[in-house]
C-alpha cells in the first residue's frame, strides 16, 4: 500500500535541535528497505500559492490560505504493508519529535 506522509512544523513540539536531526539515517534506512519511494522538503509557505476556482473565477492567494502556526514542511511517499507499518516508519522520523507527521493511504480506485 502507498501512503503519503506529510511533515508539519509544529511550534508546540520540542525545540528543533540540529545535532539530533537523524533525517539522513532515516532516509537511508527506509530507502534501502524499499519503504520510502520519494520525499523532499518544501520551501516556506509564503513562497507558494493557494489556487481556487469559484463561480468560474480563478482566485490565487499568496502563501497558505488558512492562518495557522503549523505548516507543511515536506512529504514522503511510503510503500508499506499496512497502516501500522506506515505509522511505525513515521514514528522513527526525527520530525515525530520536532513537528507532526500525518500518514494517509492513497485513495483506492475501483474499475
Amino acid at each position: 500500500m502507498q501512503f503519503l506522509m506529510l511533515v508539519w512544523n509544529d511550534p508546540a513540539a520540542e525545540t528543533y535541535v540540529p545535532a539530533e536531526d537523524t533525517i539522513e539515517a532515516w532516509v537511508t534506512t527506509n530507502d534501502a528497505a524499499g519503504r520510502r519511494r520519494e520525499g523532499d522538503r518544501l520551501q516556506a509557505p509564503e513562497d507558494g500559492r493557494t489556487v481556487r476556482v469559484r463561480s468560474g473565477k480563478l482566485l490565487v492567494t499568496e502563501g497558505p490560505f488558512v492562518e495557522t502556526q503549523e505548516q507543511i514542511a515536506g512529504f514522503d511517499l511510503l510503500e508499506c504493508v499496512d497502516l501500522d507499518e506506515a505509522v511505525a516508519v513515521a514514528a522513527d522520523h526525527p520530525m515525530a519529535r520536532f513537528g507532526t507527521l500525518e500518514v494517509r493511504p492513497f485513495w483506492k480506485w475501483t474499475d
